[in-house]
């Protein structure tokens, strides 16, 4: 029998194949002439909090912030639409809410970290359109910030990139944000994608705008070090390697220290970053951090065509002006063929039906792609 959902005013939807999942949610296709999307929180700790929380999601849609934030052209922020409830009114019923599917115009960030899925997603991307991507990611946070909204919960898995490096984001139910005079906390970070002084926090610890601004640097480096985690690499001395987190607490960053961690060869060279971008990464993780915009500004500098070098044997093979030979066919002529990870996630989980998935379906391959072809 066809799972169909309900929402407050009796409008029903008929929903189609299973799309995502994640630790909170389920994702469905929904069956519409709109390109949509169902999210249905089977467990929240709180179903009264979390219904209440869509509901205000909802009807700040139509609020100056929300509109601004909504705006223009390609969809950059899928925002619940509407709240909706599977299996009846009782205690067994499940909320959520539909959205625009993300994949109408955009494929899972993680497509462009990954060597598997690039070629066939994204096969014109280059390191331009990484800075393309990064520039989008920080205009989007600065955005998402400036109208009092937090993150709290930013990584690859709840973001998405368009062929030319438009970004979106998903899962704002996750967010922190204020309504009126009640604050509605959000969720704070994940394995890899956590402030330093976030991790380990107590349960409950809200998140800030602090804490996104670690995460953006995070995500700008993998997207122009070839997916590399900045803080990649094995303990300097031969300690063993417990997680990005505990190189993270430790300092272990080889832009902060090059003695403080060992990365194998096929690991992008330092001087691939305009030194601009070197000095604000420096900053992000052992200094002042930068905020989104900040970022924006430099990125949108860097992404300007003086800044940039093709190739002349290979035009996917962009890089900046400021390194004098191409890194793309250096790397290659040491025989390096990508740039496998110290410390490899899982394989990307195979499409659904041959769509692209929803993030939460697809495992980040942090450092193992490189721009070449």
């Amino acid at each position: 029998m066809p799972l169909t959902v309900v929402s407050a005013s009796g409008h029903t939807w008929r929903l189609r194949q299973r799309i995502g999942s994640g630790s909170e949610g389920v994702v469905y296709a929904v069956d519409d002439a709109r390109p949509l999307v169902a999210k249905l929180v089977p467990a929240p700790p709180d179903p009264a909090a979390y219904r209440r929380r869509v509901e205000r999601l909802v009807r700040q849609r139509r609020e100056p912030r929300a509109v601004r934030l909504l705006s223009g052209g390609t969809a950059r922020v899928a925002w619940p639409m509407v709240g909706v409830r599977a299996g009846g009114p009782g205690p067994d019923g499940v909320d959520g809410y539909l959205m625009a599917d993300m994949r109408h115009a955009h494929r899972p960030f993680a497509h462009l970290l990954s060597p598997q899925a690039r070629p066939a997603h994204l096969p014109r991307a280059t390191w331009a359109t990484a800075l393309a991507a990064g520039l989008s990611l920080s205009r989007l946070l600065a955005d998402l910030h400036a109208e009092g909204y937090v993150v709290g919960d930013l990584k690859p898995d709840n973001l998405w990139v368009g062929a030319h490096g438009s970004v979106g984001i998903a899962d704002v139910d996750s967010w922190q944000f204020r309504d009126g005079g009640e604050v509605f906390a959000g969720r704070m970070g994940s394995p890899g994608y956590t402030a330093p002084e976030r991790i380990g926090a107590p349960a409950g610890t809200a998140p800030d705008r602090a804490g996104d601004e670690f995460v953006l640097a995070v995500l700008v480096h993998e997207l122009l070090m070839c997916g590399l985690h900045p803080f990649a690499g094995h303990p300097e001395a031969g300690a063993d390697y417990l997680s990005y987190d505990d190189n993270v607490l430790h300092g272990r960053c080889r832009l902060l220290d090059r003695t403080s961690v060992v990365l194998p060869r096929s690991a992008p060279p330092v001087d691939l970053l305009p030194r601009r971008l070197t000095a604000l990464f420096r900053s992000a993780f052992g200094g002042v951090r930068p905020p989104a915009s900040a970022w924006a500004e430099a990125l949108a500098a860097e992404s300007e065509p003086a800044r940039l070098r093709t190739c002349r044997r290979d035009p996917l093979h962009v890089h900046t002006a400021e390194r004098p030979w191409c890194p793309w066919c250096d790397l290659a002529e040491h025989g390096t063929d990508g740039c496998p990870a110290p410390h490899p996630d899982p394989a990307p989980a195979p499409p659904a039906e041959g769509a692209a998935p929803y993030p939460r379906d697809v495992r980040s391959t942090q450092g193992r792609t490189l721009w070449r072809r």
